[in-house]
């Protein structure tokens, strides 16, 4: 179980990470206990979920449709299964939108990570259209802020702005990004994340412009770890992408055995007790 110290010494831990002079904080996100076991055991210094790879797990696809309960249960799981710092991918906040937040549902939500032990968040702006107003996310940064901090605990908010993601800011991305990021770090935000771009000038320009670590998302094309950090990038994560190649290797083993009874894409597998030993205490 863990404890309020246990948090504050993860908290601190989790933020040392991204300091800059320290090499990048590269998370492979993850989605049960056995995913945060088997990253743990890579080598990782610290976890984080990935929302889209929750829902696809428990059947539902990803945009804000997966149940609160659902989401911080699978949560709970995940802190449970590892010793390390957790963050957790909580999209809007599980909250709706409008007057929901005036209810407290997204306090509710800021409390039931922090119950779970988790140390972080990933906030985004994408619930609304074209995204969230600034003032209006400014306003739901700040509740987080507060609720945390009420309850004793330096939660690394890493407010994500999705101008490049959602494609709506075609011609004003970099200068809306720039923007959003002052004002949600004012507003209490710990770390900006900028999904959907990987170009190594525009992330040079972001991480100049913006005083905070700067979180990109990576994947296959993208640029290395060793190019992203020297772009400015201080936090590498590679969100549904760890869920999608587990799953294509689900579809591989089942077309092989289902077409013929071919066994070959089970060769290399982890053996029964290896993965029972995850989990032996």
């Amino acid at each position: 179980m863990t404890t309020p110290t246990h948090a504050a010494s993860n908290a601190a831990a989790f933020h040392a990470l991204h300091q800059a002079g320290t090499p990048p904080l590269v998370l492979v996100n993850v989605w049960d206990a056995a995913s945060a076991r088997l990253v743990e055991e890579a080598g990782a210094s610290a976890l984080a979920t990935s929302s889209s790879a929750i829902s696809w797990s428990l059947g539902f696809p990803d945009g804000n449709n997966l149940p609160r309960t659902l989401a911080m249960d699978a949560l709970k799981r995940i802190v449970a299964a590892t010793g390390l710092p957790v963050t957790a991918d909580i999209e809007t906040g599980y909250a709706g939108s409008g007057s929901d937040y005036a209810t407290g549902l997204l306090r509710d939500t800021v409390l039931a990570v922090l119950d779970s032990g988790a140390i972080g968040v990933n906030f985004e702006d994408s619930g609304d259209q074209p995204l969230t107003g600034v003032d209006e996310q400014c306003r739901r940064l700040n509740l987080i802020r507060k609720t945390a901090a009420s309850a004793g605990v330096d939660l690394f908010i890493n407010a994500r702005i999705d101008t490049y993601l959602s494609g709506n800011y075609p011609e004003q991305a970099f200068e809306e990004t720039v923007r959003r990021a002052e004002a949600y770090l004012a507003a209490g935000a710990s770390g900006i994340f900028v999904p959907g771009v990987t170009d190594l000038h525009i992330l040079h320009e972001l991480s100049r412009r913006i005083d905070a670590p700067l979180n990109a998302l990576a994947g296959l094309g993208a640029p290395s770890v060793s190019e992203l950090h020297d772009a400015g990038v201080q936090r590498i994560s590679i969100g549904g992408n760890t869920a999608k190649a587990a799953y294509t290797k689900v579809s591989k083993v089942a077309g092989g055995v289902l077409g013929g009874g071919n066994w070959s894409e089970l060769a290399g597998a982890r053996s029964h007790a290896a993965m029972d030993a995850l989990f032996e205490s």
